[in-house]
């Protein structure tokens, strides 16, 4: 009957999808093949009235199988891609921009070029419409290989100095190019999103050209614009193009305050302590000693030589002036019940020894700080030192003894 027909075509194509999933995740790219090929003549022997859109899943299925598979030519994944493209008139730009992908991972970015022009002048009543957003990633991936053009014959124009004729060549092609991508780039990074690779294309562009205030007012735009998702890059890229162009320190921190409430382990904030330490407000000292503690908090840093030579700089000044000792209190007491485990056992000790003794003396100078001379970190370290003769860590020595009394006041 045609309800039994229904049911039947509904379990065996269920079952037929599992097998395929199966020898996916098990690399079988053959078996799966085989699967997705008698799944796709089930569909054409299913005669039942019930509405069925399996073409997402064979497109997706399906270029990963030629993806995979050893012996899948270009021509095979070309042709499979195209009728895909016919398949479904709703995934048709997806199915053109992964094709595009394709072709870029392969080398061929003439072939990928040619074809987002023409998804770029496809149509379709009012699909085009609904499509608005797919159209508008297909015209900015095409924006990215003309600005790959335009690159290409920025770096002939620099490298070779091309002279008359050739060179006249060159700058036209250079500005046609400049002209397309400035375009397709500029559109896409109006829409809120995340456009990393589009906003350092554009940005590069109107550098080259000289056109800073754009440059700047875009980058700030996709930094500060509400309507965007918090994004650290934004902020990075802001900065650097803020430090290329000698802005103020008072712009650059300014910048670098809001990447640090976003990323405090971000590998800039060595930076931005570094400029807050240099700072004569005491504001600006005091948000440099919670930036290198934040930093340190993070596994990634815990052997950074520099991240800790700047806490035991701005630590060791503290204690010879013997003013914001409640700076260091306010940080460590957050923190005294878990970093000596995380940063100063014994087991640390011996292993940054013998790795570096720069990072053990930077170290070494911040447990005997924080927890004092009988510190496990700092006693090993110092007996290590005795041994080896080490002058500048007999200093040291001397100095965490004459100011032990900072523990204390801390504790």
């Amino acid at each position: 009957s045609s309800q039994e027909h229904k049911l039947n075509f509904k379990k065996s194509k269920e079952v037929c999808l599992r097998y395929i999933q199966d020898a996916m995740l098990q690399k079988q790219w053959k078996r799966a093949a085989e699967f997705l090929s008698f799944y796709v003549e089930s569909l054409e022997k299913d005669f039942s009235r019930e509405y069925v859109n399996p073409s997402e899943i064979i497109w997706r299925v399906g270029t990963e199988i030629l993806c995979h598979c050893s012996n899948g030519s270009m021509r095979e994944f070309n042709s499979f891609i195209e009728q895909m493209k016919t398949f479904g008139v709703k995934r048709y730009l997806k199915v053109c921009l992964e094709h595009a992908f394709h072709l870029l991972c392969n080398g061929l970015i003439d072939d990928a070029y040619q074809n987002l022009s023409l998804a770029e002048s496809w149509r379709y009543g009012e699909q085009t419409a609904i499509q608005d957003k797919e159209m508008k990633l297909i015209q900015a991936y095409r924006g990215l290989l003309d600005y790959y053009s335009w690159s290409k014959q920025k770096n002939i124009l620099l490298e070779h100095g091309l002279d008359g004729f050739e060179n006249l060549s060159v700058e036209q092609e250079m500005h046609s190019c400049f002209r397309k991508a400035a375009v397709n780039l500029k559109e896409i990074i109006k829409i809120p999103g995340v456009w990393d690779l589009f906003v350092k294309c554009y940005v590069d562009l109107l550098e080259f050209y000289g056109d800073h205030n754009e440059a700047h007012q875009v980058l700030t735009e996709y930094a500060y614009n509400s309507k965007f998702p918090a994004n650290p890059n934004a902020h990075v890229y802001l900065y650097q193009f803020l430090k290329r162009h000698g802005e103020s320190k008072k712009s650059l921190i300014s910048v670098l305050k809001i990447l640090h409430d976003l990323v405090p382990s971000h590998e800039l904030m060595i930076d931005f302590n570094t400029m807050l330490q240099k700072s004569k407000k005491r504001k600006r000292c005091r948000l440099g000693l919670e930036v290198i503690f934040a930093v340190l908090d993070y596994a990634g840093w815990k052997e950074n030589v520099k991240a800790w030579s700047c806490l035991a700089r701005q630590v060791k000044q503290i204690a010879i002036a013997e003013k914001h000792l409640d700076w260091i209190k306010q940080e460590w007491n957050s923190r005294k019940d878990w970093w000596p485990a995380f940063h100063f056992t014994h087991y640390l000790a011996k292993r940054d020894w013998k790795e570096s003794e720069s990072l053990s003396y930077e170290k070494a100078l911040v447990a005997g700080i924080l927890l004092g001379k009988d510190c496990k970190y700092f006693k090993y370290v110092s007996h290590q030192s005795c041994k080896a003769q080490v002058k500048r860590f007999r200093i040291l020595k001397k100095f965490v003894n004459k100011h032990n009394p900072v523990y204390l006041r801390i504790s």
